[in-house]
């Protein structure tokens, strides 16, 4: 089965399971109704932005629709041997994000995916789940990401991170970056601390 399948699947039992219509979702998301029904037969390639906007709207971390549940006893899920990156993976304006591996508990969802920045190009990326943090470490190149209006600037070897509850930004201004982002989703129920 295609990864665009796959994530169809995904995306249409998420949304039977909330028990909404195409139309409610088009209008919690902002995704236009045909591109939904088209996303969920897998006759339509998903954007980093579209997937986001969808599963923002579902009340999920963007790894539901990427990869199946964790069969891990202790949470985690990733590739395989064969393919130790895994096949998951989206494409935005300007950000690829391999997820690479999954870990959940009691308090949090954590997501961990190799991404790449392209050069001269801004992503804006809409609000995530309420108490979303975003962790950048840069390999190559220099990023530019976090709050729109001032943004952290984070070259080879240094890290940035920020809250992604709100608007957001990645971009690249002097090249094309590779990074490791870690995306955190605490659960609506944990207690805190």
């Amino acid at each position: 089965m295609q990864i665009n399948e796959q994530v169809g699947r995904r995306l249409r039992r998420l949304r039977e399971e909330r028990q909404l219509s195409l139309s409610e979702l088009a209008r919690r998301s902002g995704i236009g109704k045909a591109t939904i029904s088209e996303l969920e037969a897998g006759q339509r390639n998903p954007t980093l932005e579209t997937l986001y906007a969808l599963t923002t709207a579902l009340g999920v971390p963007l790894s539901t629709v990427l990869a199946d549940p964790p069969a891990d006893p202790h949470g985690l899920s990733h590739g395989t041997p064969a393919d130790p990156l895994g096949a998951a993976s989206a494409s935005g304006e300007a950000v690829t994000a391999v997820l690479t591996e999954r870990h959940e508990d009691a308090e949090a969802v954590t997501e961990v995916f190799r991404i790449r920045i392209t050069a001269g190009a801004v992503q804006h990326s809409g609000p995530h789940l309420p108490g979303t943090e975003e962790h950048l470490y840069v390999l190559r190149g220099t990023a530019r990401v976090g709050d729109p209006d001032a943004p952290a600037t984070a070259g080879p070897g240094e890290y940035a991170h920020w809250s992604s509850q709100g608007p957001h930004l990645y971009a690249a201004p002097q090249g094309d970056v590779e990074g490791v982002l870690f995306v955190r989703y605490p659960v609506a129920d944990a207690p805190p601390g």
